[in-house]
Protein backbone atom coordinates (compact mmCIF):
# COMPACT_ATOMS: atom_id res chain seq x y z
CA UNK A 1 0.00 0.00 0.00
CA UNK A 2 1.26 3.38 -0.89
CA UNK A 3 1.74 6.02 1.54
CA UNK A 4 -0.42 8.46 -0.32
CA UNK A 5 -3.48 5.77 0.11
CA UNK A 6 -2.94 5.82 3.89
CA UNK A 7 -3.27 9.58 3.99
CA UNK A 8 -6.73 10.55 1.97
CA UNK A 9 -8.84 8.55 4.46
CA UNK A 10 -7.95 10.96 7.55
CA UNK A 11 -8.46 13.74 5.06
CA UNK A 12 -11.75 12.86 3.95
CA UNK A 13 -12.78 12.00 7.24
CA UNK A 14 -12.11 15.29 8.21
CA UNK A 15 -13.49 16.76 5.62
CA UNK A 16 -16.95 15.24 6.21
CA UNK A 17 -16.47 15.99 9.87
CA UNK A 18 -16.14 19.74 9.17
CA UNK A 19 -18.49 19.71 6.59
CA UNK A 20 -21.68 18.31 8.47
CA UNK A 21 -20.84 20.16 11.62
CA UNK A 22 -19.34 23.29 10.18
CA UNK A 23 -16.21 23.06 12.14
CA UNK A 24 -13.85 21.15 14.08
CA UNK A 25 -13.84 20.75 17.72
CA UNK A 26 -11.86 19.04 19.95
CA UNK A 27 -13.40 18.93 22.66
CA UNK A 28 -16.00 16.68 23.57
CA UNK A 29 -17.33 18.01 26.82
CA UNK A 30 -16.76 19.49 29.75
CA UNK A 31 -18.20 20.06 33.36
CA UNK A 32 -18.70 23.27 35.52
CA UNK A 33 -18.74 22.70 39.09
CA UNK A 34 -21.75 23.99 40.82
CA UNK A 35 -22.43 24.43 45.11
CA UNK A 36 -26.21 24.45 44.55
CA UNK A 37 -27.27 22.05 41.96
CA UNK A 38 -31.01 23.64 41.96
CA UNK A 39 -30.12 27.14 41.07
CA UNK A 40 -27.42 26.00 38.88
CA UNK A 41 -29.47 23.82 36.73
CA UNK A 42 -32.67 26.52 36.60
CA UNK A 43 -29.98 29.37 35.57
CA UNK A 44 -28.24 27.59 32.69
CA UNK A 45 -31.44 25.52 31.53
CA UNK A 46 -32.48 29.76 30.99
CA UNK A 47 -29.16 31.29 29.63
CA UNK A 48 -28.11 28.56 27.23
CA UNK A 49 -31.81 28.30 25.83
CA UNK A 50 -30.81 31.57 23.45
CA UNK A 51 -27.70 29.03 22.03
CA UNK A 52 -29.43 25.95 21.19
CA UNK A 53 -28.70 24.24 24.28
CA UNK A 54 -31.59 21.98 25.97
CA UNK A 55 -31.53 19.44 29.42
CA UNK A 56 -31.60 16.60 27.72
CA UNK A 57 -29.68 14.47 31.16
CA UNK A 58 -29.87 14.31 34.61
CA UNK A 59 -28.69 12.46 37.73
CA UNK A 60 -30.48 14.74 40.12
CA UNK A 61 -28.85 16.23 42.53
CA UNK A 62 -25.90 16.16 41.42
CA UNK A 63 -25.48 16.15 37.40
CA UNK A 64 -27.05 17.43 34.37
CA UNK A 65 -26.26 17.70 30.94
CA UNK A 66 -26.91 20.20 28.28
CA UNK A 67 -27.17 19.27 24.57
CA UNK A 68 -26.46 21.43 21.70
CA UNK A 69 -26.73 20.09 17.82
CA UNK A 70 -27.52 17.07 18.90
CA UNK A 71 -24.30 16.60 21.22
CA UNK A 72 -24.46 16.33 25.20
CA UNK A 73 -21.45 18.71 25.37
CA UNK A 74 -22.26 20.39 28.78
CA UNK A 75 -22.13 19.32 32.16
CA UNK A 76 -23.51 20.42 35.90
CA UNK A 77 -21.94 18.69 38.60
CA UNK A 78 -22.90 19.56 42.02
CA UNK A 79 -19.41 19.68 44.17
CA UNK A 80 -18.30 22.26 47.17
CA UNK A 81 -16.56 24.64 45.09
CA UNK A 82 -14.42 28.40 46.02
CA UNK A 83 -16.66 31.22 44.71
CA UNK A 84 -15.85 31.56 40.49
CA UNK A 85 -12.43 30.57 38.44
CA UNK A 86 -14.11 29.05 35.81
CA UNK A 87 -14.22 29.76 32.42
CA UNK A 88 -16.81 28.56 29.44
CA UNK A 89 -17.26 30.30 26.28
CA UNK A 90 -20.19 29.07 24.62
CA UNK A 91 -20.22 29.29 19.92
CA UNK A 92 -23.41 31.43 18.73
CA UNK A 93 -25.10 31.12 15.77
CA UNK A 94 -24.90 35.38 15.64
CA UNK A 95 -25.08 38.55 17.26
CA UNK A 96 -28.76 37.73 18.24
CA UNK A 97 -28.35 34.71 19.90
CA UNK A 98 -25.48 36.07 22.08
CA UNK A 99 -27.47 39.29 23.12
CA UNK A 100 -29.88 36.86 23.97
CA UNK A 101 -27.81 34.48 26.31
CA UNK A 102 -26.91 37.59 27.77
CA UNK A 103 -30.50 39.05 28.37
CA UNK A 104 -31.39 34.92 29.77
CA UNK A 105 -28.63 34.39 31.72
CA UNK A 106 -29.46 38.10 33.67
CA UNK A 107 -33.14 37.15 33.77
CA UNK A 108 -31.97 33.81 35.34
CA UNK A 109 -30.18 35.26 37.97
CA UNK A 110 -26.70 36.21 36.37
CA UNK A 111 -24.42 38.63 37.21
CA UNK A 112 -22.81 41.10 34.49
CA UNK A 113 -19.41 41.15 33.56
CA UNK A 114 -19.60 42.27 29.96
CA UNK A 115 -22.56 43.72 27.57
CA UNK A 116 -22.95 42.42 24.35
CA UNK A 117 -20.31 43.68 21.84
CA UNK A 118 -17.47 43.27 19.47
CA UNK A 119 -14.08 42.31 21.04
CA UNK A 120 -11.55 43.96 18.91
CA UNK A 121 -8.98 43.29 21.48
CA UNK A 122 -9.60 39.80 21.23
CA UNK A 123 -9.98 39.87 17.45
CA UNK A 124 -11.80 41.84 14.70
CA UNK A 125 -15.00 39.84 14.62
CA UNK A 126 -14.84 38.65 18.45
CA UNK A 127 -18.88 39.88 19.24
CA UNK A 128 -19.80 38.35 22.64
CA UNK A 129 -21.29 38.73 25.98
CA UNK A 130 -20.40 37.67 29.59
CA UNK A 131 -21.77 36.97 33.16
CA UNK A 132 -21.16 35.40 36.15
CA UNK A 133 -23.62 32.35 37.04
CA UNK A 134 -24.52 31.64 41.01
CA UNK A 135 -21.16 30.44 41.70
CA UNK A 136 -19.67 33.82 40.22
CA UNK A 137 -18.25 31.56 36.97
CA UNK A 138 -17.36 33.55 34.01
CA UNK A 139 -19.75 32.54 31.14
CA UNK A 140 -19.62 33.53 27.44
CA UNK A 141 -21.43 33.28 24.43
CA UNK A 142 -19.51 34.65 21.58
CA UNK A 143 -19.84 34.29 17.64
CA UNK A 144 -17.46 35.65 14.71
CA UNK A 145 -19.28 37.48 12.26
CA UNK A 146 -17.80 40.12 9.40
CA UNK A 147 -19.11 43.25 10.44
Amino acid sequence: MRLSSICIVPIVLIGYIIKKNNFLSMIEHTTMHVSDYEKARAFYTAALRPLGYKLTMEFAPDAAGFMADGHTSFWIACKPVPKGGGHVAFRAKNKDAVKKFYDAALAAGGEDNGAPGLRKDYSPDYYAAFVFDPDGNNIEAVCFESF
